[in-house]
């Protein structure tokens, strides 16, 4: 997991298929990962990641080992 980072002024992106409303989740790139936070919350926890952990959770998702069943 990243180190506690700041965040003040990172830029927090939503992927192109969100429906447009809060009902996803954001993404910052920082200097030494990748920052996760809730767009219904934005004030809430940060997952923060390594760019390790932030490709396999990539992978997973894309393998469909995340997917509720």
């Amino acid at each position: 997991m990243v180190a506690n980072t700041d965040l003040t002024g990172v830029e927090w992106r939503k992927s192109s298929y969100s429906g447009g409303g809060n009902d996803c989740v954001e993404v910052a790139f920082i200097g030494d990962g990748i920052a996760v936070r809730d767009s219904k919350n934005p004030q809430g926890g940060v997952l923060r990641l390594s760019g390790q952990e932030w490709d396999a959770l990539l992978a997973a998702a894309r393998a469909g080992e995340l997917d509720l069943h």
